[in-house]
């Protein structure tokens, strides 16, 4: 049986971080309601409904603009719920699907009419039904531009590492690479990570610390030396994502949008840095018009 998740807090804080204009949350999924978008019947859990109307209302309150949808695998290769969201709201959303192996050119080509700008792949136990890494797939979404984006365990990045250098295309890994935070910076997946962000070509999405804390609630006090290693590194091909509504997090407290975006205020504590990655990158990868 799938494994119902847990809603997000229904009341967001109002952040002490002041984000600046075009400020972009990069990792969000949208349910519901189910009798339009149901659950892929090998999904390994559903969600209470998750919509846009209810994500841009925590996003005026968070302050931001701009957000990227990330087609969650419970929906499986049906991305209706996404491009829709797209269509009604073009300027605030950009997304990443999961279209089938074999979708065809002309679905591509108007998946990126609507503002889809890359795939997903998955490399964890737990979602098995969801698409693994493509190589036929990826070269024809390079041809687009689109990047591949990546869901992995942490300890599977040293093993995926030269594969994924050697896409014809930008990778995104999700959530700082999901190292377990008990392992700390100095393990030898992390490190690799690392040496992935210092080529350009991957990205790293500062998101989701509850993923790989060791920790039940805020403030995954373990997370803050991994995030400051990546800025550190590489701030150029960084972005921030709340993770909302925060799917399968049902082992611990869970976290508030607005304290998740003031984690920024510690990772990033350069003004200067911390507005390039939830602006500036975040344009540039997604291919937001320059605010």
């Amino acid at each position: 049986m799938p494994i119902m998740s847990n809603p997000p807090d229904p009341d967001p804080k109002t952040p002490m971080l002041k984000a600046p204009p075009g400020a972009c949350d990069s990792h969000i999924h949208l349910f519901g309601p189910v009798e339009r978008y149901p659950f892929d019947e090998n999904a390994a859990y559903h969600s209470p409904d998750a919509l846009p109307e209810t994500y841009i209302d925590w996003q005026e309150t968070l302050g931001l603009s701009r957000a990227v949808i990330i087609h969650p695998t419970a929906l499986g290769r049906n991305n209706a719920r996404t491009t829709d969201a797209l269509a009604a709201h073009p300027d605030r959303f950009r997304a990443i699907a999961v279209p089938a192996d074999d979708v065809g050119d002309a679905e591509l080509d108007r998946m990126h009419e609507l503002g889809v700008r890359g795939c997903r792949f998955n490399s964890v136990a737990t979602y098995a039904s969801a698409p693994r890494l493509n190589k036929d797939l990826v070269a024809r979404i390079a041809e687009r531009g689109w990047h591949a984006q990546i869901l992995l365990e942490g300890e599977q990045i040293p093993e995926m590492r030269d594969d994924l250098l050697d896409l014809p295309c930008h990778v995104v890994i999700d959530h700082m690479g999901r190292v377990p935070a008990d392992l700390g910076v100095d393990h030898a997946a992390f490190k690799a990570l690392l040496e992935m962000l210092e080529t350009g070509k991957v990205w790293v999405k500062l998101s989701g610390p509850m993923r790989f804390s060791g920790q039940d609630r805020m403030p995954y006090a373990d997370t803050l030396a991994f995030a400051r290693k990546l800025v550190e590194t590489n701030p150029e091909r960084l972005v921030w994502g709340s993770d909302w509504p925060h799917i399968n997090y049902n082992h611990g407290v869970m976290p508030n949008d607005g304290d998740l975006l003031d984690m920024m205020l510690e990772w990033a504590p350069d003004e200067a840095v911390r507005n390039r990655i939830l602006v500036e990158n975040a344009a540039a990868l997604y291919d937001f018009p320059a605010v």
